[in-house]
């Protein structure tokens, strides 16, 4: 069996405090457990998805929008074919959690 691909994720564009991106993914894909080092505003374009933080799940859908603390992990499995845009701070980064077997 293969495992799903992650979702794309892509810098539209960047102004001197803000950059936009895009994420962009085929049904079944999944964005694993991750974080951003400041706030970010997810606002759906496009499809739906499973946004998991905090022990919940959250179905972001078509026209949802949903704002992610700062350090807060979570993950990201597309229901449908889906695209978002991410708005964060020009200095924050996307960093991969890790585990430690």
């Amino acid at each position: 069996m293969n495992t799903p691909q992650r979702p794309k994720l892509e810098t539209l564009k960047t102004e001197d405090s803000f950059k936009i991106n895009e994420v962009t993914g085929l049904a079944g894909m999944v964005m694993p457990l991750h974080y951003s080092t400041r706030e970010a505003i997810v606002i759906v374009q496009e499809g739906s998805a499973i946004f998991s933080i905090d022990k919940q799940n959250v179905r972001l859908d078509r026209n949802n929008s949903y704002i992610i603390p700062a350090h807060k992990n979570h993950s990201l499995m597309l229901e449908t074919d889906f695209k978002a845009l991410v708005i964060m701070g020009l200095d924050s980064k996307i960093e991969f959690v890790k585990y430690l077997n």
